[in-house]
């Protein structure tokens, strides 16, 4: 069992100083803290939230090379980028998977003048891309993905062809292009295994989630407790502001004249249950420019229709939230490929957003700002009592390129080498993952040694990869009872995650650790089943139980769009299956036994 929250703060005030300090606790924090860690730099992470609840848990689960950014020129991003996706492809098998793409194409030539005028520096336009110009960009997607890619190359199909295969698509279609990229089914699961990894082959390092960053003082930074309130200083020789869309917010805690460096666009999406368009959809993500020239997507995810997104400057990232208007744009920008598939607005059964960390920028279109990253120190006229290295920018899919780079400046800094490059270390689950006929002896061994039936040693292989192997082993042929209110899950398995994976509250457990409020899963009996499993786990009271079901469902109805009365008309809708709910002492559908 891993080491406790309390143990972990005691070593932590132990230290009393590290060399290197890293505030933030997103995918490129986490992936500057594990080259660090695994380089032997003495390093510590805090992060004010949960790890991975900021932008880094709301991506279009897309792990992609960025075929739109060669119309703004960024090649060498386009390269970096799908290298980085075949590692990945490669290091996290049980995550990442590759993805067939589908272009739709309404003419042949369209896109072309305004690709060339963006090439060579001009004025900005958004449109519709043509045959021709997805051709072009395939042909040069496929040689930057080069020899070694885990994915087939692209292909054409003539209008005929198109409308077989995906007839629901829209009558005018003249063909399409498919072609290939990845997904992610967790992105938050990635980010909490790359932090195990770490800390196990570096024992000296620590990531702490909900401990905050208050400020920076010449004795070092001030760190408060989220959960208890208790402050303390940490001092570190460099600090490292991994803050995402919240660096300057940070910067103006750590120096006095520190420069605006983030103008970050929010990216919202819809998660729906809608059975025709999933049909529809197949295996395929249908990649499309809508009448606004503003590239969408839709895919199946989870059991789900996955569409998005939006792309809106902000002032502020705190707060943001998938609109109506956002959800009303998305909705019809899939009625112009699919415009006879009706969608209702029950159906949309979860909603997320996020702002993107984009580097300050004065383009008058959004998609045009660079994805690209950037490390750059704080100038020391700026006041802060310690080197202040932020990371600038970025995109999920180079968050390991990213975070290479940034431990690259901090090494060269403080005067020491490289020792482990990590381009080819699997992560987490995907370490000595099985395929092929291997993947069904793993199955049946793994069923066999926790006395799992081979179905539900399948459904945690997906979940947790190989890391199933320390599940199995503490089940030790017991077998898992089931969740009353969630059938495909068991208690071992929640009483693990609790023990392993850093859940600090049931926002944790629910959106983050779970992927329940994807597949459709989430309802109220459910909230209520696991808040009473953590709070054994955790020795909280009721009240404390209730005030964490109320932040829940107080997150569900504020960020993502679920009331807790679509919760409970979720258990009202499963009332006639075999899952039975009655009324609790303390709490409304409590579930009272297991379901076989």
């Amino acid at each position: 069992m891993a080491q406790d929250r309390a143990e972990r703060i005691s070593a932590l005030r132990r230290k009393g100083r590290v060399q290197v300090l890293v505030i933030g606790g997103g995918i490129n924090g986490i992936g500057t803290f594990r080259e660090l860690a695994l380089n032997g730099v003495d390093v510590v992470l805090v992060e004010r939230g949960d790890f991975m609840s900021g932008a880094s848990s709301a991506p279009s689960r897309m792990i992609h090379g960025g075929l739109r950014y060669m119309e703004n020129g960024e090649f060498a991003l386009v390269r970096e980028s799908l290298r980085e996706r075949n590692l990945l492809l490669a290091n996290a098998p049980h995550l990442v998977s590759s993805l067939p793409t589908l272009i739709p194409v309404v003419d042949r030539f369209s896109g072309v003048v305004g690709a060339v005028r963006r090439f060579l520096g001009g004025k900005e336009t958004a449109g519709a891309r043509g045959a021709l110009i997805i051709k072009l960009g395939l042909c040069l997607y496929d040689l930057y993905a080069g020899r070694g890619s885990f994915v087939p190359r692209h292909s054409f199909f003539g209008g005929r062809e198109t409308r077989r295969r995906w007839p629901a698509l829209r009558s005018d279609i003249v063909g399409s292009a498919l072609y290939y990229d990845a997904r992610i089914s967790h992105p938050e699961r990635l980010g909490i295994e790359l932090i195990l990894d770490s800390e196990q082959a570096a024992p000296e390092a620590l990531a702490l989630n909900h401990l905050g960053f208050v400020g920076l003082e010449p004795g070092g930074a001030e760190l408060e407790d989220g959960l208890t309130g208790e402050r303390f200083t940490l001092d570190a020789g460099i600090v490292v502001n991994a803050t995402g869309a919240w660096i300057d917010l940070t910067n103006q805690e750590l120096a006095g004249k520190a420069p605006r460096l983030i103008g970050g666009t929010k990216g919202s999406h819809l998660v729906i249950a809608n059975r025709r368009l999933y049909e529809a959809l197949g295996e395929t993500m249908i990649y499309f420019a809508n009448r606004e020239g503003r590239v969408c997507i839709l895919f199946r995810h989870l059991g789900q229709v996955l569409a998005g997104s939006t792309d809106i400057s902000v002032e502020t990232p705190d707060g943001v939230r998938c609109e109506p208007d956002e959800a009303a744009y998305i909705l019809a920008s899939i009625a112009e490929v699919f415009p006879d598939i009706p969608i209702v607005q029950d159906e949309v059964i979860y909603r997320f957003s996020g702002v993107r960390p984009l580097p300050r920028s004065d383009h008058n279109l959004n998609a045009s700002i660079s994805r690209d990253h950037s490390c750059e120190w704080l100038d020391p006229g700026a006041g802060a009592a310690r080197p202040v290295l932020n990371l600038v920018g970025g995109k999920w899919t180079t968050f390991r390129a990213f975070g290479a780079a940034a431990a690259d400046m901090i090494l060269n800094r403080l005067g020491l080498p490289r020792r482990v490059a990590t381009e080819h270390s699997a992560i987490g689950g995907g370490r000595d993952y099985p395929t092929g006929e291997r993947r069904q002896a793993w199955i049946a061994r793994v069923a066999s040694a926790a006395g799992l039936a081979r179905e539900a040693a399948e459904r945690l292989l997906a979940r947790y990869g190989t890391r199933v192997d320390e599940l199995g082993y503490r089940l030790a042929g017991r077998g898992d009872e089931a969740l009353i209110s969630l059938p495909a899950h068991g208690r071992g398995e929640i009483a693990w995650i609790l023990d392993e994976e850093r859940a600090e509250t049931l926002p944790d457990l629910v959106l983050r650790r779970l992927t329940i409020a994807f597949t459709g899963e989430l309802s109220h009996a459910a909230v209520i089943e696991l808040s009473g499993i953590m709070a054994a786990a955790r020795g909280w009271d009721e009240r404390r139980r209730a005030a964490e079901c109320a932040a829940l469902f107080a997150e569900l109805n504020n960020n993502h769009g679920v009331s807790e009365a679509m919760l409970r008309r979720r258990d009202a809708d499963r009332k006639g299956s075999d899952v039975r709910f009655e009324e609790g002492p303390h709490e409304p559908a409590v579930p009272q036994r297991q379901v076989s």
